[in-house]
This record gives C-alpha cells, structure tokens and sequence, in this order.
C-alpha cells in the first residue's frame, strides 16, 4: 500500500481458520493489528448473530474486548463476532471501517465491506466476492519456509505430497466406505511419492491414526500433533497435494503455490448437494487449479490463486472513499 498503513482490530472468538483469515488481511494492508477475541456468555451467543452483545462486554466495562481508544479498521469473522462489530461500530462514533469475512448470516447491513467466498450467495454493493480465501501464505512466506525447512521433511526424497485431511463437515461425512477408498488410494500414491500428512480436528480418529500410521510405513510423514505444526512447511515443500473437498481454506491455501492439488471427495451427508462446494472445486478445475484424487500422482502447472491483495486493495479503496 502507498499510504500509511490503517491501525488495525482483529475480532473473532478465537477460532484458528477465522483469526488467520482477519490477520492475513491486516498484513497485506501493511497493519500489525491489535488482536481481540470475544467469549460471549452461552444464552448472549445463542442469539448470535442476530442479537446483541454480552452486558459484560460492554465498551465502557474496564477489560471489555471492544473497549477503546478504537482503530482506523476493525476486521471480524465468526458468527460470535456479528453483534461486537456493530457494537465497535456505534462505540466509536461511526469512524471505524468495519469488514467481516464470510457471510454474517443478517444480510449486508452490518459491516460496511463484507468478503465472500464466490460459492456463497450474499450479495450486494458493499459485498466483494472471490473465488478463493484470504490466508497468510504469501510468496514471500512460503519461500522463507522452503529455505529453512524442518528436517523431518526436508530430509525426505521428492516427490514429496502433502496430505492435507479434514472431516465431518456440514455438507460431507466420513463414512468407513469413503475412509477405505481414501486409504486405498493413498496406499497407491505412497508407492511413487513420499506422503507428509496433517489432519484437521474434524479428521475422526481412526481414520487420523490410519492416515498417519500409513505415512510412516511408506517412509512419509505423519504428524501427531506434538511440536511446532508443520503445516506451513508442508505447503511450501510439497511437490503435489492431496485435500479432501470438505475445506475450501485447505484447499485455497494449496492452490497459493502452483502446484498439483488433487481432490478426495467423501460422501455427502443426508442427503445434502453441496452445492456451494461442488461450484467452488468446478471453478477452481477450469482454471486447471485441481482434479480429482485417483490414487495416483499427477503433473500439471497453474498460475498461483490468491485473493488477500484483492481484498486488502478492495478495503484500502473502500476506506479512501468512505466520508
């Protein structure tokens, strides 16, 4: 950015994928931002996103997460967020620009920027929708990664694939059909390719503890969750990647480097379409971003996707225009 950089709130209720999201947007506005997270009471955050913020929280109560002095910008995600935004809003007078990533689910009245996924349907003149998600692994970053990795996978031969395993979601299950198939497969991939496997906290356990123990046999690597999370590491190492289809964040971040990203898609849950999904896989296919997993190793190239620049830009411009 050319001008000075905006003081920066990020606002979430704690949330990993939420938190990294805001934060990456912050950075690419050039803002170290100020950290807040809320933790409403449970009958306040049942009437999230549509109610009011917890009494507790109130700016004027000393320890309050929106109490002042308060920021050029405030960045929110995460339903629990919707309410504290409006109050960060109104607390400060009006001069706080505010941005919410994802849909609040109460139309587009309540941030005066919104980012959306493309796959999700909100939209309107203050909403911006791109195809991918905004995240922190930059070019820069996953260079830094690639000329300083973690010998546990630095020291293993190429080709190296990461395996990057979600879960149960609101759209997908894991059935023990779909974890053999999963498993089958990987089995004939670990023949061509070292494996380095993360899973999610969504992964259900016997599957994690397959997935990782397959890893080890091939000569791959598993990660148990102990130590420092390799996952960085991973996206800037891995030649190749497996993603189930259940995480469009997984997915946008795999996409950032160029590199064959292919897609386990497991069974949909009762009954749903996954529309919103299938949109996102199929758009991301016809820019020769991803394919389908099929057990074996596949050799493509792509222009990188990101989106955290087009949305910082899209911010710094809404600002410089706002009264």
């Amino acid at each position: 950015m050319n001008r000075p950089a905006p003081s920066v709130w990020v606002l979430t209720d704690g949330k990993i994928g939420d938190e990294g999201q805001c934060i990456a947007v912050a950075e690419a506005l050039g803002a170290t931002p100020d950290v807040r997270r809320v933790a409403p009471r449970t009958l306040f955050a049942m009437a999230m996103p549509w109610g009011g913020i917890d009494p507790k929280d109130a700016p004027e109560t000393p320890g309050s997460p929106i109490a002042g002095p308060y920021p050029d910008l405030c960045i929110a995600s995460g339903r629990r967020a919707v309410a504290y935004l409006r109050a960060v809003k109104a607390a400060s007078g009006g001069k706080t620009f505010t941005v919410f990533l994802k849909d609040p689910r109460t139309g587009t009245k309540d941030a005066d920027l919104i980012w959306v996924p493309e796959h999700d349907r909100l939209r309107g003149p203050n909403v911006l929708a791109t195809l991918v998600s905004p995240h922190r692994f930059t070019p820069a970053r996953l260079a830094a990664l690639r000329a300083n990795p973690p010998a546990a996978l630095a020291d293993l031969p190429a080709p190296r694939v990461a395996v990057l395993v979600g879960g149960k979601s609101r759209d997908y299950d894991f059935t023990p059909a779909d974890a053999e198939r999963f498993l089958v497969d990987l089995d004939a991939l670990a023949v061509h390719a070292r494996l380095m496997v993360t899973a999610s906290r969504r992964t259900p356990n016997r599957l994690r503890e397959a997935v990782l123990g397959l890893a080890r046999a091939k000569g791959g690597f598993g990660w148990d969750g102990t130590g420092e999370n390799p996952y960085p590491a991973m996206l800037a190492l891995a030649d190749a990647f497996v993603v189930t289809a259940d995480s469009a964040n997984m997915v946008s971040e795999a996409v950032a480097t160029g590199r064959p990203v292919l897609v386990f898609e497991p069974s949909l849950r009762f009954g749903r379409s996954a529309k919103r999904i299938r949109h996102f896989i199929a758009a991301l296919e016809a820019k020769g971003a991803v394919r389908k997993f099929q057990g074996r190793l596949e050799s493509y190239a792509y222009e990188p996707l990101v989106s955290t620049p087009e949305i910082a830009a899209a911010i710094a411009a809404a600002m410089a225009a706002s009264p």
